[in-house]
């Protein structure tokens, strides 16, 4: 594989992470209502969530997961619930006249912020499929330990220029001055958006 073909799936990645979803709106969320350093943690966590999936998927186990249906149906209901429930927080405090942001998704310690964080993604079952699919089409059927492990190592680079990323961007000051002018819309767009996600997850077809 080419240099001009390894960037290219790199890029595609970083893309298709940075597309509104779960993890990047709850980075946006947090990142203008609680400050920077509590969404890094929150991206951090939810890279850690994301590692998880890669190094699952790495070693096969999204196989085993797919074969045992339960396994792959708890998750999946596991994270539309964490979403619905989220939406309810934001659209609370949309139509809320408190100062306190209840649609914030990571309140609370540093501590707190990661775990839910790692939360969003060890209950988005997508994530699992996105690895386990990149690493079928990229690498070949006789691909070494060293090779999957490079291949993920790489890929997660671009993770983590988006995810911590997202939280610098929405945590300078111009985003946040426009996020308290408009609070309601955004909490509201928020919880339209995490009620989306969460129908999506219910309703696809694995």
């Amino acid at each position: 594989m080419t240099g001009i073909e390894l960037a290219l799936i790199w890029f595609g990645w970083v893309l298709a992470g940075g597309s509104p979803g779960p993890a990047t709106l709850g980075i946006a969320g947090t990142a203008m209502s609680e400050g920077r350093s509590q969404a890094v943690a929150f991206a951090t966590g939810i890279l850690a969530g994301g590692a998880f999936w890669g190094i699952t998927a790495a070693f096969g186990m999204g196989a085993v997961m797919l074969t045992h249906v339960w396994i792959f149906t708890t998750v999946k209901y596991a994270g539309a619930a964490y979403l619905l429930h989220l939406a309810i927080k934001s659209l609370r405090s949309a139509f809320s006249d408190k100062m306190i942001h209840e649609g914030t998704v990571a309140q609370g310690s540093r501590l707190t912020a990661f775990k839910k964080g790692a939360l969003i993604h060890l209950t988005n079952p997508k994530a699992i499929l996105s690895w386990g699919a990149v690493f079928s089409i990229v690498l070949p059927p006789t691909a070494s330990p060293t090779q999957i492990i490079g291949m993920f190592l790489f890929l997660y680079s671009g993770g983590i220029c988006v995810f911590v990323g997202y939280a610098f961007l929405f945590s300078t000051s111009a985003i946040v001055r426009g996020y308290r002018r408009a609070k309601r819309v955004f909490d509201l767009t928020f919880g339209l958006l995490f009620g989306a996600a969460s129908l999506k997850i219910l309703t696809a077809r694995i």
